[in-house]
């Protein structure tokens, strides 16, 4: 008798620890006795009737340390077109997968559900640097990424106080500040600048003029790429004061690197859980974390209302950066 078949994708932007959860699907599926097929290329490669690779224990061993995806990804908005849903549904069906685990982001998650609709049994897992899934407190990917511009404010610092400059650097994260709030706290940034909260450019300017009467030799502003355009932002700032500004565009850094022990851990556990819910007969849900447990709710929670900015955090923030 043959074994059932599940498999796995990763779609959207790439996440480091995706390989971290790929790795876990793996493992978890053959240890519950299931023949595990990867599918490359995210949702494009079911509608364009990609081959299935075959995925054994040793296939995904020396992958957990990886950035990246090794299913490679893609953003394919033609996932949203009804003609590739029945397309990639029915390959799935003639190839015999019992259960799909989807890792990505909320444009993913989207995607599943309309394989659900389509009698596809799905589990997603969150897999973004951005944070922005409603549900859960924390997606792969967002922890190593927020290290990564850690380190860069930290060199940052180095020469913005040789230099007595100020430095404006910009991060990802066009409809949400989770990534610079993160980083600027831990950072110590003077100002943090996201799409949730309107800034005031006056306010801003006082904060980094009140640092230099007590003579701080440099300042650091982080600005979320949603939030605003950075040159405009130093022109602004230069009007008002007098003084040398840089600015530093982080870009597509954020996104790779070896992924952080806490994503390491993260995806190991959301790759299992979504294992152990498809053998569980459950679908249509995603993993999440809610204090120290992964949990899963369903995926059209996630879509129901915008995840919550934590203003709180964003208030510490101005009162550290005084």
């Amino acid at each position: 008798m043959m074994a059932p078949k599940i498999a796995v994708l990763t779609s959207g932007g790439d996440a480091p620890g995706m390989n971290a959860a790929i790795r876990a699907v793996v493992r978890r599926g053959i240890n519950k006795g299931y023949e595990v097929c990867g599918i490359q290329r995210g949702y494009a490669g079911l509608f364009n009737g990609n081959q299935l690779v075959e995925l054994g224990i040793g296939s995904v061993a020396d992958i957990i340390h990886r950035g990246g995806t090794i299913l490679l990804t893609a953003r394919a908005p033609e996932m949203f077109q009804a003609e590739n849903q029945d397309k990639a549904a029915a390959f799935l069906k003639a190839e015999g997968v019992d259960g799909l685990v989807i890792i990505g982001g909320e444009g993913t998650f989207r995607g599943a559900v309309t394989l659900e609709k389509r009698g596809i049994k799905t589990i997603c897992v969150p897999g973004t640097i951005d944070n922005d899934i409603n549900g859960t407190e924390l997606t792969i990917g967002f922890d190593t990424a927020v290290n990564t511009i850690l380190e860069a404010v930290n060199r940052l610092r180095d020469t913005a106080t040789s230099h007595e400059r100020i430095f404006i650097l910009e991060v990802m994260g066009r409809q949400n500040g989770y990534l610079a709030l993160a980083a600027g706290l831990a950072g110590g940034a003077e100002s943090i600048l996201v799409p949730e909260i309107e800034y005031d450019l006056d306010q801003v300017s006082s904060r980094l003029l009140r640092g230099i009467k007590r003579q701080k030799a440099h300042s650091i502003i982080l600005v979320a790429e949603g939030a605003a355009d950075v040159y405009k932002v130093k022109k602004e700032i230069k009007r008002r004061i007098d003084a040398e500004i840089r600015v530093t565009v982080l870009g597509h850094i954020q996104r790779g690197g070896s992924p952080s022990a806490v994503d390491r851990l993260l995806g190991s556990r959301m790759g299992s859980a979504a294992v152990d819910l498809l053998h569980e007969g459950k679908r249509g849900l995603f993993t999440a974390v809610r204090g120290e447990t992964i949990t899963a709710k369903p995926l059209e929670e996630c879509f129901e209302t915008t995840k919550p900015f934590p203003e709180d955090l964003y208030k510490l923030a101005l009162v550290l950066s005084r």
